[in-house]
């Protein structure tokens, strides 16, 4: 059995996760996410994600639920017991943000504590790890796109300077069709990513491929690269770039080849070429 609550106003103080307040506000001050749609929704589950509640629309009530159950079965998860379930008509959906782009349910997830950057680098293959920094990418459809060819395209896991956009944002992790949940993550504070990042990850035996345009640039293709047995992709804003200093401190830089009067991709196009070059597809 569910626990269905059926609503006839949005105006209850456990609707404010869907209704008043902004994802800052949601993360700092409940250390929860919304999941928006059900795809997204059954990865959450999967990878562990405890729901607080969910938001169902009525004329769709039945076939969500009915999915949401399935792949729990599937993933011997659990249900979802007497975790309310938010019941809305058409009418009522509109006055949510966004409800154009929804799918019929959302949810509010508790997060999960990430673990630190030792603990992390110790769960990633010991054979060829590939993996991906973010450092101040701040567009959340950007970093949703990055992790959905980073699923794809064989790389391991993914470290996210605190000054980029939070994966878990409605918006990235929609373009990421759930892989937010899939890849292995974690954050590193954006000061002591200036600080001493690179020399953290060399510390590990990483060594670094900044993604940049410098006199010593190879080419993403360059053998070189395919023979580090740890390597870091580093990717930075789409404005202004990587930081000079992460330039300077990194093994490579490294390029993708452009035709005449072109030097540069948006950074998740980038990203799809970089990972389908260097990530470890071949091996899944």
């Amino acid at each position: 059995m569910h626990n269905l609550i059926f609503l006839t106003d949005l105006t209850g103080a456990a609707l404010d996760p869907y209704v008043r307040l902004n994802e800052a506000q949601l993360f700092h001050a409940l250390d929860l996410f919304i999941a928006e749609s059900p795809k997204v929704i059954e990865r959450a589950l999967r990878a562990g994600y405890q729901p607080a509640s969910l938001l169902v629309e009525e004329k769709v009530l039945k076939r969500d639920l009915a999915d949401l159950d399935h792949e729990m079965a599937i993933n011997q998860t659990g249900g979802l017991g007497q975790t309310p379930i938010y019941v809305v008509n058409s009418v009522l959906i509109r006055h949510l943000s966004g409800y154009n782009l929804l799918r019929g349910a959302l949810a509010a997830m508790h997060r999960v504590k990430r673990p630190g950057l030792a603990s992390f680098l110790a769960t990633m293959p010991v054979d060829h790890p590939r993996i991906a920094v973010l450092e101040r990418v701040v567009n959340p459809a950007n970093v949703g796109a990055i992790f959905r060819s980073a699923a794809a395209l064989g790389i391991d896991g993914v470290i996210v300077t605190s000054d980029s956009a939070d994966p878990l944002y409605r918006r990235a992790s929609r373009v990421a069709m759930g892989t937010v949940f899939q890849v292995p993550w974690t954050y590193i504070d954006a000061k002591v990513w200036q600080s001493e990042g690179i020399k953290l990850l060399h510390r590990f035996g990483y060594r670094t491929a900044a993604m940049a345009l410098r006199h010593n640039t190879v080419s993403i293709d360059d053998p070189c690269l395919t023979k580090v047995g740890k390597l870091a992709i580093i990717l930075g804003s789409e404005g202004p770039g990587l930081r000079k200093e992460t330039i300077a401190q990194s093994d490579f830089t490294i390029k993708i080849p452009m035709t005449t009067g072109v030097d540069s991709l948006n950074v998740a196009a980038a990203s799809a070429l970089a990972f389908w070059e260097l990530g470890n597809r071949h091996n899944s």
